[in-house]
């Protein structure tokens, strides 16, 4: 169909209700991606679990090394998702040769920055202590932070991976690479997290999950170089423009990166707003934070395969099937949220349990996990408009309005309720629901005016 039969004037109304068959696409692509998203977060569930029920200093100061070590992981995801706005693109258009060059490139991009934020890492114990933190939680949480700076060339380069794969359609390996993964981790934490020289706790787990993030990383980029569309996507022919390349997942990551950096950011301020509160604090945040994550996996899953449905509909230049795929996402993860919400609204205390039987964060997670039950469905719901906007190429504006939510809202919003009115760990809760509350009526009053432009690829 010519492109001004798939578009329409500028301004002009588009058929957006979700679409029963996009809604089959999207769950078809992101169970798979939420399957390795899960394995992904379940590696540091499982440090959570055994720390937990072994040593709650030891999680405090895993807690605060891995809220920080976020920070830069997360930037670097939304630096390398320009890997699958431009794959799905070119597939979009028939150009598939171009996919090679910009796996090659991104996984380049996803090493260098990887190896820059491990040097940082290095840093983690005077920031932890400029911040005010205890000198037993600056320290522990610094060494800690070390640990887990060793994985993060690793883990960028899987992300860069399965961030191609599922542009391409082959999601389920990154989700058979994280299974084997987890089991390698569940026998390293149980040599490493015991006493040994120069590791035990948290530095133990944390060097545990380097190390298997570093082997997740090599099995993928085999399995890349030895797939039967090798040829097809020049995956190991001579690089074709590979500085044009690293100039367009530039472009597309610093938006992106940004984004994900200023949220990440705001969410491990809010890490550090309970280290002012205690260790006990620090601990029971960490178990809230790993619930509303693990079901955050839906929402990262569900924005993945959103983002591929749109950027398509952007390489055909179809306006209606980009609003389409946009809304049907948004739909999807908001009745998935509905019941994992009402799951966790109602049994807080058993999910606690899981974690710990700590009295003292028995106390202060189980009214917490409660406000977080409810903080999932516009956690999810701005997640996917995320992902949504990212598959049409839009960087700057999510990016401002994600600095608004996040920065401007959500961490003002946790010192005043938290600190200053004294609500605790409910009050920064009670910020995150603020928080992403307004970055999902922001983003998506923004894709309904994009909905509505001529489509432009990026």
């Amino acid at each position: 169909m010519p492109d001004r039969d798939r578009e329409r004037a500028p301004g002009s109304a588009v058929a957006a209700a979700p679409s029963l068959g996009d809604v089959r696409s999207i769950v078809r692509l992101a169970v798979p991606i939420t399957a390795s998203r899960l394995g992904g977060l379940l590696l540091i569930t499982v440090d959570i679990v055994m720390l937990g029920h072994v040593d709650g200093t030891a999680l405090a100061y895993y807690g605060l090394a891995n809220s920080l070590v976020m920070v830069p992981f997360l930037i670097g995801v939304g630096m390398l998702v320009g890997i699958a706005v431009l794959t799905a693109q070119a597939r979009g258009a028939g150009r598939d040769i171009e996919c090679g060059a910009i796996w090659r490139v991104g996984l380049a991009h996803a090493l260098l920055m990887g190896a820059a934020f491990s040097a940082l890492s290095l840093l983690g114990g005077d920031l932890l202590a400029l911040i005010g933190q205890t000198p037993a939680l600056a320290e522990g949480g610094g060494r800690a932070l070390i640990a887990l700076g060793l994985g993060l060339p690793g883990v960028l380069a899987f992300v860069a991976c399965t961030i191609f794969l599922e542009a391409v359609g082959r999601p389920r390996v990154g989700v058979v690479v994280m299974l084997a993964a987890n089991v390698l981790n569940l026998a390293l934490n149980a040599v490493m997290i015991g006493d040994g020289p120069g590791l035990g706790g948290a530095v133990g787990a944390a060097l545990a999950t380097s190390i298997c993030r570093t082997l997740m990383a090599l099995a993928l980029v085999v399995y890349i170089l030895r797939l039967p569309e090798a040829q097809l996507y020049n995956l190991r022919g001579p690089l074709q423009g590979p500085w044009q390349v690293s100039a367009r997942l530039r472009r597309l990551g610093y938006g992106f990166g940004v984004a994900q950096g200023l949220e990440s950011a705001a969410f491990a301020s809010l890490s550090l707003f309970a280290g002012l509160l205690g260790a006990a604090a620090v601990a029971s945040y960490q178990i809230v934070l790993n619930v509303v994550a693990f079901a955050f996996m839906a929402a990262v899953g569900v924005a993945t395969a959103t983002g591929v449905g749109v950027g398509h509909a952007v390489g055909r230049r179809d306006r209606r099937a980009l609003a389409q795929a946009g809304w049907s996402g948004v739909a999807t993860i908001t009745v998935f949220m509905l019941g994992v919400g009402a799951i966790v609204v109602l049994a807080p205390e058993a999910i606690v349990r899981l974690y710990s039987a700590d009295p003292d964060l028995l106390v202060m997670a189980v009214p917490a996990m409660v406000l977080a039950g409810l903080m999932l469905i516009p956690d999810g719901m701005q997640a996917v408009l995320m992902g949504a906007l990212r598959g049409a190429g839009d960087v700057w504006a999510p990016t401002a309005m994600h600095l608004f939510a996040f920065i401007g809202v959500m961490m003002p919003g946790a010192w005043l309720l938290a600190i200053d009115l004294d609500y605790g760990l409910p009050g920064l809760l009670g910020a995150g629901i603020l928080g992403v509350g307004t970055a999902a009526l922001l983003l998506g009053g923004r894709f309904l005016m994009l909905s509505r432009r001529r489509v432009v690829p990026a």
